[in-house]
């Protein structure tokens, strides 16, 4: 018996007598009512829509004798009969038969699923719809022929359904005999046990044509996922009856069914569930069958949730629904493993279980850490030598830390003084202040009266056309949190303006953002976050006992003991990038239409009228012509004369004021409560998650990730100060400040209709205009980013702050706050020192002078002991440098990295000052840079003896330069042509350099073509100003073959892979697939490039053309596929040799952050960083990493391969 047979017939038990059995006054309207319908041929009791049996359409071979024909006929008259039979019957007994409409169904032959709506054809009430009585889903299949009396009776349903549907508003039987009602309930049992044998005998052969759950096609997701985001919008703005109806009308229209799986239909369960309304709980149910969809762990877990609601309910109805779920091969701890609840729902899922198991308690899975690769078995199994560092600060300071951090996070914003602010005010700007802050006080009247208008008329649409509309979302925050999200992007605004896609999708963004901070508030999961991290804080903690096991693990115990109440991970329902867009583009129209301004702000004299502040228009980017918002001339002008003095970002742009959470699943983890990615895709790319979320051993890669999101840091103040002095002097390109927009070229100004200009004057002056407003937008954009950087920088000078990180699709780490972090440049890297300090001891000092050196780009064939002692005699002018970085000799300055050059000359004069150098306590990180490391992965890879001795792969006396060998290389075959005659190698004659050659060399493992590679010597070439320019082209032709052929000759192996990983690929997509791997720690990898189809999003404002090339309905884009396959391995053996690195240097105690392939500690630590780096990497190419692969690949796109 089905769990809506289960709950019909207990409400209809719950009738008078039961009610005076349990002294229990129950209102009758709140029962389940009894229905019928089709499953699997039976007639089920179910809740929740008026009892009509629906007509049954049996797929069957053709009769071929008039015999058999007549035997049919014969047996679909019965069925007729026995229908109509059932509905006299249902007449009697129905209770809510608000959604009467009939339904045509097929009958499957087997399995409890309906048709999924291929072949219907329509009744008249629906069209489109539903299928004609007495038609099977075949072609070919019997077709009864219609009866006088077939026709009375279909006549005869009509007219009842009518009936129904005008008295059953507001129904409520009171008085009903039990005993008649038994006996009706019996009858129908016995018709329903006839039918069921006659359906199960009849049906002599059909395809089953349930659409089992995950089954939908690719074309339905993005569809679907709108779906649940708009029913979850509902629901969260507490508007359920539009939900409600919104579900029902998709459900309704068969080719719009077809988009919706069990996960939408659970919605809904879930809110009845909260209710305790077990019919509604039914209804979803029925449903669920007409769809051809089965019930799913979340399904049964919201009707027992139900039942665990309420207070009445029957251990039968419980026990049964246990029953029908064990059929479909769910267990009980399947619900509470893995399944996510919100507030109480936990609690209320036990209680129902308990109802009938009163000892249950709830088996967890722990996420033990096991090991699918032998590079990490001794990392998870022998511990007895590990010792785990622990963070600087009492458990104390870390739990207020959390506090903080939280604050930040629930206000989504942060506003902060800019690093500008230190200039004197003048009147001027005082004004423009006054000024800006009056106009946003208007604008932020305006546009919360045109928000509200424009919800007004979205809320009276109706949900019965079958579209998805704003108004949830709309409704999902405060009106004034949306006006201060538009006014906020109003002043981020270039003056340049912004691409509407991008500024709309921001928009969007940050709503989402928000509507997920406050549904972590109504889960109430926020208050059980901060129960475990307190206590999370005793594994980080300095004055705690040691522990013997990781941030993930610590983690998982924790919530284990504290499993009650929510779930902490998952549960929000991402929006998809099209709704996100939508959103952001109604918002956008809106400024546009409302925020304006009077023309005379600024100059008296004008004309007064109101003109918008910003403008709708187009430009041409390449050949594509895209929308574009930009701010009209006056409200740049005030802003940039305001020169204002606070910055305002949303918070999670922040570094974090406590550790990071740990990653324990692809979708928890690094922020408390900004949602966050584990693998960074492009926007609406779901494909990456998917393959993540059915991979079941990450801890490898989540274990890395928590280590480097671990590493406290602090700002390097003196450094800092000196910087921003710069910056708000007039910069300077040579050390990489970018100048104010004062310095920047004026924009010539003429008349183009002038007669006294020549054509080719005119059209001279008109690329002088282009290219000056070019500048000053590269200029501006450069400007703020460093605005950004510093200003951030100086909010956090006082602090100490965490970076959390995740990973590309290739599995290469990054920190997740955008602006300012260790990845960025010269600048950024500059400013940051590690949070926790250790002693130089007797070789640091040694490391720091090393790195120096390092940092200045000389010395680079020289020998560590040969770099030390050029450092030893340069220290005049090293501590010059720390002493007098502006006004002394300035020698820091010419090195490759000034910036990070001169924070080492300070750390070098500190530490040599101080009584005893070994115990002098550093903060600074030395670096240790790979040797081309893309080309020391291929070398390895293919045992290339001579290749990897110029990687450094090779034990020699001094280091080897790639670079430097690959010039020189080039170099010979120069002069050699030189020789021959010609020209072009004559006039290259002493400007080959490694600098020339050195990023085409680095790159050419990652995928460039001799077409970029020309174009990047042609850059090299076009920076020497004693190069003839008339040669540019001719040369860098000639050199990028040049480069190439000696990477051949000194690299064998590489080029043989390289052609292997091609061919694969290509191969690959050409049959239609994309190409996956897995890497040696297990992380799943597939290429995202599909052929780019057009979406268009038709707005208000103009249509924007979407160019979507992750659409895994598309073709695979062989040549991107082909293309990206031998950098994209690579990377991934990259991450993987860094992520090994990080876990051995943790089990260690050291510090340990990563830049890709470069790998940052303290000068202590240096040596240990440099063993475990050169352990691991013999490690992993110890592994048949291509012999892996290639099984892999057979075994996933060949047939037939043993």
């Amino acid at each position: 018996m089905s769990l809506l047979r289960v709950c019909a017939f207990a409400k209809l038990l719950s009738r008078r007598s039961l009610i005076e059995k349990c002294a229990v006054r129950v209102s009758f309207a709140d029962c389940c009512q009894p229905c019928a319908s089709v499953r699997g041929g039976a007639v089920r009791w179910i809740s929740g829509t008026s009892l009509q049996l629906q007509n049954i359409n049996v797929s069957s071979r053709i009769p071929k004798t008039d015999e058999a024909k007549k035997r049919a006929l014969e047996q679909f008259q019965l069925l007729d009969v026995l229908e109509a039979r059932i509905q006299q019957l249902q007449c009697d007994v129905v209770l809510d038969v608000q959604h009467a409409k009939v339904q045509f169904m097929k009958a499957p032959s087997h399995g409890r699923g309906t048709s999924s709506g291929k072949g219907h054809r329509s009744t008249p009430q629906e069209k489109t719809d539903m299928p004609k009585s007495g038609q099977t889903g075949d072609k070919g299949s019997f077709k009864s022929q219609p009866r006088r009396w077939i026709e009375k009776l279909t006549q005869e349903k009509k007219n009842k359904l009518k009936k129904q549907q005008l008295s059953s508003t507001g129904t409520e039987l009171t008085g009903t005999d039990p005993q008649g009602t038994a006996e009706e309930l019996a009858e129908v049992e016995e018709l329903e046990k006839r039918l069921n044998q006659q359906v199960s005998h009849w049906t002599l052969s059909s395809k089953p044509e349930r659409m089992q759950e995950g089954s939908v096609g690719n074309a339905c997701q993005d569809i679907s996922l709108s779906i649940c985001s708009y029913l979850e919008a509902c629901i969260f703005a507490g508007d359920i009856e539009r939900a409600h109806h919104f579900l029902l009308s998709q459900h309704r229209v068969m080719s719009r069914r077809k988009h919706l799986n069990t996960g939408v239909y659970n919605i809904m369960m879930r809110v009845w569930a909260k209710k305790g309304t077990l019919n509604q709980i039914g209804r979803m149910f029925i449903l669920l069958e007409e769809a051809g969809l089965k019930p799913n762990l979340g399904s049964y877990f919201a009707a027992l949730e139900c039942m665990g609601r309420n207070p009445n309910c029957s251990p039968k109805v419980v026990s049964r629904c246990l029953s029908q779920m064990e059929e479909d091969g769910l267990s009980v701890d399947d619900l509470f493993n893995q399944c996510v609840f919100r507030q109480d729902e936990r609690d209320m899922l036990l209680k129902a279980i308990r109802i009938v198991k009163p000892e249950y308690q709830p088996s967890l899975n722990m996420h033990t850490s096991q090991f699918s690769s032998l590079l990490v078995q001794d990392f998870y199994t022998e511990r007895a030598d590990h010792t785990y560092p622990k963070l600087d600060f009492t458990q104390e300071d870390l739990q207020e830390r959390f506090k903080r951090q939280l604050s930040v996070e629930q206000a989504c914003t942060i506003t902060i003084d800019s690093v500008e602010a230190a200039k004197p005010v003048t009147e001027n700007m005082a004004k423009m202040r006054e000024l800006l802050a009056e106009q946003r006080i208007q604008w932020q009247k305006i546009l919360l009266q045109a928000l509200r208008e424009s919800k007004m008329i979205l809320a009276k649409s109706n949900t019965r056309d079958y579209r998805l509309n704003l108004y949830p979302y709309l409704c999902l925050l405060e009106d004034k949190e949306y006006v201060d999200i538009m006014i906020q992007s109003v002043a981020n605004l270039p003056p340049s303006g912004e691409s509407l896609k991008i500024l709309a999708r921001d928009l969007g963004n940050r709503v989402f953002t928000k509507y997920c901070v406050r549904q972590k508030h109504q889960n109430q999961t926020v208050e059980k976050l901060g129960s475990i991290y307190n206590a999370y804080t005793d594994l980080l903690a300095k004055d705690t006992k040691e522990y013997d096991v990781l941030p993930r693990e610590q983690w998982w115990k924790l919530e284990m003991e504290q499993s009650s109440g929510p779930t902490l991970q998952g549960g929000e329902t991402s929006w998809p990038y099209i709704v996100t867009l939508e959103l952001g583009t109604y918002m956008v129209d809106m400024m546009v239409k409302n925020l304006k301004i009077n023309s005379d702000i600024l100059n008296p004299a004008y004309d007064r009228k109101l003109i918008p502040i910003l403008y709708h228009m187009y430009t041409f980017r390449s050949t594509r012509q895209i929308g574009f918002i930009k701010p009209h001339p006056i409200l740049t002008q005030m802003q940039q004369e305001a020169m204002e003095t606070k910055l305002t970002f949303d918070s999670y742009v922040m570094p974090m004021l406590c550790p990071p959470v740990p990653w324990t699943s692809v979708k928890f983890g690094a922020y408390l409560l900004t949602p966050t990615k584990l693998m960074r895709t492009v926007d609406g790319a779901t494909q990456h998650e998917e393959l993540l979320e059915k991979c079941q051993n990450l801890h490898a890669i989540y274990d890395s990730l928590n280590q480097l999101g671990n590493c406290a840091w602090k700002i390097n103040k003196p450094l800092l100060d000196i910087i921003i002095s710069i910056f708000n002097d007039r910069g300077s390109d040579k050390l990489d400040i970018p100048p104010p927009l004062s310095e920047a070229p004026k924009i010539p100004h003429f008349n183009p209709q002038d007669p006294t200009y020549t054509a080719s004057e005119k059209a001279h002056m008109k690329r002088q205009v282009i290219n000056a407003k070019k500048k000053c937008s590269e200029m501006h954009s450069l400007r703020m980013d460093a605005l950004y950087k510093l200003s951030i920088a100086n909010h956090m000078r006082d602090e100490i702050f965490w970076f959390p990180h995740n990973m590309d699709f290739r599995g290469r780490t990054y920190p997740c706050p955008p602006y300012f972090n260790h990845l960025g440049s010269d600048v950024t890297r500059a400013i940051l020192m590690f949070a926790e300090g250790k002693l130089l001891g007797p070789k640091g000092l040694d490391w720091l002078k090393i790195h120096l050196v390092n940092l200045t780009g000389l010395k680079k064939r020289s020998s560590l002991q040969g770099r030390l002692e050029y450092a030893n005699t340069i220290m005049e002018d090293i501590l010059d440098s720390a002493d007098n970085p502006l006004n002394g000799r300035k020698w820091w300055m010419n090195a490759d990295e000034p910036w990070q050059a001169l924070a080492c000359c300070m750390e070098i004069a500190n530490a040599v000052r101080s009584p005893d150098p070994t115990q002098f306590i550093s903060y600074f990180p030395v670096h240790q840079d790979g040797s081309c490391n893309g080309l020391q992965h291929y070398a390895a890879l293919g045992r290339d003896v001579i290749g990897a001795t110029s990687v450094n792969l090779m034990p020699c006396d001094v280091p080897q330069d790639v670079y430097s060998g690959v010039a020189q290389q080039v170099e010979e075959l120069r002069a050699r042509d030189a020789e021959s005659g010609l020209k072009i190698a004559q006039v290259l004659e002493g400007f080959i350099s490694r600098k020339v050659v050195k990023q085409t060399v680095m790159t050419v493992v990652y995928g460039v073509t001799r077409y970029g590679g020309r174009l990047q010597i042609e850059k090299r070439l076009k920076e020497i100003d004693e190069f003839p320019k008339e040669f540019v082209w001719d040369a860098s032709h000639y050199l990028v073959r040049q480069v190439f052929n000696a990477l051949k000759e000194m690299f064998t192996g590489t080029r043989e892979i390289q052609d292997w990983l091609t061919e694969s690929a290509r191969l690959i997509s050409k049959s239609g697939h994309t190409v996956e791997w897995v890497t040696p720690l297990g992380l799943p990898i597939i290429q995202p490039y599909h052929r780019t189809r057009n979406q268009v999003l038709k707005s208000t404002m103009q249509h924007i053309n979407l160019k979507i090339s992750h659409d895994t309905k598309e073709r695979p884009d062989t040549v991107k596929q082909k293309n990206a396959f031998p950098p994209n391995f690579i990377h991934s053996l990259d991450s993987t040799h860094m992520m090994l690195t990080s876990l051995y240097c943790y089990s260690s105690g050291l510090t340990f952050v990563s830049v890709h392939d470069c790998f940052w500690t303290h000068a202590l630590t240096v040596d240990t960083m440099n063993k475990v780096c050169r352990e691991q990497f013999v490690a992993l190419h110890s592994q048949p990493i291509l012999q892996e692969l290639s099984n892999f690949l057979l075994q996933k796109y060949c047939t037939g391969v043993p």
